[in-house]
């Protein structure tokens, strides 16, 4: 209690809701791209659900950050999986067509958004880890508050996709972006990676045009196979 009445506590409890604002940018534009061909009610709950399993899961691995960023290979691992998740979001882009597509189920969402945001989460942690300065009490607290921010941001995030589609394209850019970034920084590579600037931007954005690329390609091909079959 006494914690709780200390001006570094509110201070700090400060600094992790502010991070986690801006943290929370990448995993509300995939909780949005996963959600927005959902019915309006599942929607919803895809967003609830999306938004807590971030939270939760920046807890959980915030606790543990410094070890498993140390572990070799999960960063690339876990990029690779989110390259995938990019190419899988954006070549459904135009799936709207056919209901049974468009309506995607509630679970298959939210397992998508729960891959995406385990992989995301394992580059947000470490700020998140630093604020915090190892209360588990201040890390709950601060997370628990963003909630609605993540929530709030993932909704805002549908209504501009469904307005300007190009939004589309441009968030699974930048998941391929943050999957770049997080394969750069794996333990086996990092060396190798910190003796080459240039690949801080060149990898990142090679893997946002893999992602575009390929996803427009299986879109289009998607698309030719339906007229095909009407025809």
């Amino acid at each position: 209690m006494d914690m709780i009445q200390t001006a570094d506590f509110w201070l700090n409890l400060i600094k992790i809701i502010w991070i986690n604002i801006i943290l929370s940018g990448d995993n509300a534009v995939v909780i949005a791209m996963a959600a927005r061909t959902l019915p309006p009610k599942e929607k919803k709950m895809a967003i609830i659900i999306g938004s807590a399993v971030a939270v939760v899961l920046l807890v959980a691995l915030t606790i543990g950050a410094a070890q498993l960023m140390e572990l070799p290979y999960l960063e690339l691992v876990g990029g690779a999986l989110l390259l995938w998740i990019g190419v899988k979001l954006l070549a459904e882009e135009e799936d709207g067509e056919d209901d049974a597509i468009q309506h995607a189920s509630l679970w298959a969402a939210v397992r998508t958004i729960l891959i995406a945001d385990l992989v995301m989460s394992l580059d947000n942690v470490i700020g998140v880890a630093a604020a915090a300065k190892g209360s588990i009490l201040l890390l709950c607290l601060g997370l628990a508050v963003s909630i609605p921010v993540v929530v709030f941001s993932s909704a805002l995030m549908i209504n501009i996709m469904n307005r300007f589609p190009i939004i589309i394209t441009l968030g699974a850019a930048l998941i391929g972006w943050v999957a770049g970034e997080s394969m750069m920084g794996d333990a086996a590579i990092r060396d190798f990676i910190e003796t080459m600037p240039v690949l801080d931007y060149a990898i990142p954005a090679v893997c946002a045009l893999f992602v575009v690329g390929l996803g427009r390609y299986l879109q289009n091909k998607s698309a030719s196979h339906s007229e095909s079959e009407a025809a």
